[in-house]
């Protein structure tokens, strides 16, 4: 009986995939990358059309002779890796490292791991696509090159242990821009103005917002100051307030679409705040034991079978009321999206979140529950809301005469009418019901609120609108956010605050500002953005992989190489009081990788270090077992913030919340 040989990446997916075939198929692992650029130089050819050396790490060796043998061993071999660029990439890596001949191989992709999307790769197998493995290797090119020799340049102009990167270096500016546009951000003043009403009969209010004076709207900052908003008031002393129109009408509300990539990793950071490299790590497992199609995507795209499935699902779960006559479709508008590919759903929607529970761990379940849900919300009804808009105008009585004041407030209702797919994707949204007014009907005033505002600076980014930004702006792919967030925190270019918002450190600040200056492309958002797209007409065929890389490294290389002369070393020590103990020369204040620190000037003489420790932060409270001790806050060697008490280690107290809430014990 011919043997086939099946190679995936993963043993789980090896594992699942063994559950569909029988007995002519093995199904083994390569674990990952088996070939890639070396570690100890650049690998680079850039001189023969910028050929690339592949190696074989030593951690791979081992498992690449065990597929060797295994392969020769085979009447056919059938790689079956990711179908993104990655995976492509990792098939072509394969038939070269492990010297397979063309005409026993072939290559399969499927969106999810399944009995009949794994039969039906393997009735439709195909040749390895060069376009696309051009592609990755181009972004790897790229990328190696750019680190390669841009590091050392920092190292030699700021300190040692630096990098740059071509995407990350982007990202770090974005969050160092929104920095300095928080810090030199003005808040500016303005008032509202909200009138609590009710029916002459009723002591139940509800709220009208001022919104026109003399028939003309009144904008955001028309009231600047208090003055303005008391002459208001005033004008208001002793009126009438009449209804004057009232609007009636149904608002539909349709659901979103089905995950991508980046909206899943917006979803979990803000419903569970899980990090972006958490969430692809359990999506990782969800694809790899078959509950989800494959989590590296940026189409909105649903096969019919899952179109069919989905409207079965919803009319034995809710009924046909919920479900539709027409499926729901989805154009994706991000740049560059893989229309082919399929956005993210469960394999199978009749397994349910509450029949796969037994099978998942917690964080497992919570994002099987989030990806199952959005999918079945968006192809359900839409939501029904009934909305009523009251307009509302004041009227004071003068010498027993009703003049108009001409000052409108809006009352705005809002009462659910069906469900429709909120039923099974809860989304925010409160009830406002209205009393049942009638026109020309008079009100009673309950009170008249000036309510002062200040607007707000833009906000820090969390992972979820940094996420949301390099989609918007075209840098990255699918793929790269996840790793780029964790390495510029990796490098400590940027930290996370308490309200787990993304800031610059020092380091980041100093990095970023020098490439700002001096290599400007790097970090130019519409230039990275246009790199990704050259990226994406080499996957489709439309241009070639090697001009590309010369178009970029030549202006590069050369500004580089100016550069290391025209650009001083920058200086950031400060000065301090302090004597070096060992050999009596002045301590500065250096910036390192990890911060600040202590060193003597006469280095490299004298290699005299020290840590600077900083003054410990105090919440406000006594310490609660002893009584005595401030409680202070306190960091992990890892950042992670617990609290304890300052008289440590004569108390011992700590705790991972906050005490302030805590009662003393």
């Amino acid at each position: 009986m011919a043997k086939k040989l099946v190679i995936v990446e993963s043993p789980t997916k090896a594992k699942t995939i063994s559950r569909f075939l029988n007995g002519d198929f093995k199904i083994e692992s390569s674990y990952g990358h088996i070939r890639d650029l070396p570690k100890s130089k650049m690998g680079i050819d850039i001189e023969n059309n910028f050929e690339p050396t592949y190696i074989i790490p030593t951690k791979s060796r081992k498992r690449v002779n065990e597929l060797k043998k295994e392969a020769m061993d085979a009447d056919e071999i059938i790689l079956a890796t990711d179908e993104d660029r990655e995976g492509e990439a990792i098939a072509w890596h394969l038939t070269y490292a492990l010297d397979i001949p063309a005409e026993k191989t072939k290559r399969i992709v499927f969106h999810e791991i399944t009995k009949s999307a794994i039969e039906k790769a393997l009735e439709n197998p195909r040749k390895i696509d060069k376009k696309l493995v051009d592609s990755q290797q181009a972004r790897r090119i790229l990328d190696r090159l750019v680190g390669y020799e841009l590091s050392p340049f920092l190292w030699k102009k700021v300190f040692k242990g630096l990098s740059a990167g071509r995407v990350q270096s982007v990202t770090v500016r974005l969050i160092v821009d929104r920095e300095r546009e928080i810090k030199k951000f003005t808040p500016q003043e303005y008032w509202s103005i909200v009138a609590t009403l009710s029916e002459p009969t009723s002591n139940v209010g509800f709220e009208a917002g001022l919104i026109k004076r003399d028939g003309k709207i009144i904008d955001k900052f028309d009231i600047k100051t208090k003055k303005d908003a008391d002459a208001i008031i005033k004008d208001l002393d002793n009126a009438k307030y009449k209804v004057t129109n009232i609007e009636k009408k149904e608002i539909k509300r349709s659901p979103k679409p089905p995950f991508t990539t980046s909206t899943l990793q917006q979803a979990a950071v803000n419903r569970f705040g899980m990090s972006a490299k958490q969430t692809m790590m359990i999506a990782q497992q969800l694809y790899e034991n078959g509950f989800i199609t494959y989590m590296r995507t940026d189409s909105l795209n649903l096969s019919n079978d899952s179109l069919k499935s989905a409207q079965k699902t919803i009319n034995d779960m809710f009924g046909k009321k919920f479900s539709l006559t027409e499926p729901r479709r989805f154009k994706t508008k991000t740049k560059g999206a893989q229309e082919a590919h399929e956005a993210i759903r469960p394999s199978d929607s009749d397994k349910t979140p509450e029949n796969l529970k037994r099978e998942l761990d917690a964080k497992q379940f919570k994002i099987y529950d989030l990806i199952w849900r959005r999918f079945i919300a968006c192809q359900m009804q839409e939501a029904i809301f009934d909305s009523t808009t009251i307009d509302i105008i004041g009227h004071r009585v003068s010498n027993g005469h009703s003049v108009s004041i001409n000052y409108t407030f809006r009352a705005n209702g809002s009462v659910m009418k069906f469900e429709g797919w909120l039923k099974v994707y809860p989304s925010s949204f409160k009830e406002n019901v209205l009393p049942e007014l009638k026109e020309n009907e008079l009100l009673k005033l309950i009170k008249l609120s000036p309510n002062q505002h200040f607007t707000e600076p833009p906000p820090r980014y969390s992972e979820a609108s940094l996420i949301k930004a390099l989609e918007e702006y075209g840098i990255g792919r699918p793929s790269t956010y996840a790793p780029t967030i964790s390495t510029i925190q990796t490098r400590n270019y940027v930290e996370k605050n308490e309200q787990k918002k993304f800031v610059p450190t020092e380091t980041g600040i100093t990095v970023n500002d020098l490439l700002v200056e001096h290599f400007p492309q790097i970090v130019d958002l519409q230039f990275t953005a246009k790199i990704e797209e050259d990226l994406d007409m080499i996957a489709e065929g439309d241009i070639k992989w090697t001009p590309i890389i010369k178009e970029f490294y030549e202006p590069f290389h050369k500004n580089l190489e100016n550069k290391y002369n025209e650009v001083e070393k920058q200086n950031n020590d400060e000065e301090t009081d302090q004597i070096c103990e060992k050999c009596g020369k002045p301590m500065v204040i250096k910036h390192g990788r990890f911060g600040k620190f202590m060193a003597c000037t006469g280095f490299p003489d004298c290699k005299n270090t020290k840590t600077i420790k900083q003054e410990p932060k105090t919440i406000g409270m006594k310490c609660p077992k002893c009584l005595e001790g401030e409680v202070i806050e306190i960091r992990t060697r890892y950042k992670k913030l617990f609290f304890g008490c300052s008289r440590y280690p004569d108390c011992d107290y700590a705790s991972w919340k906050n005490p302030m809430g805590e009662k003393s014990r």
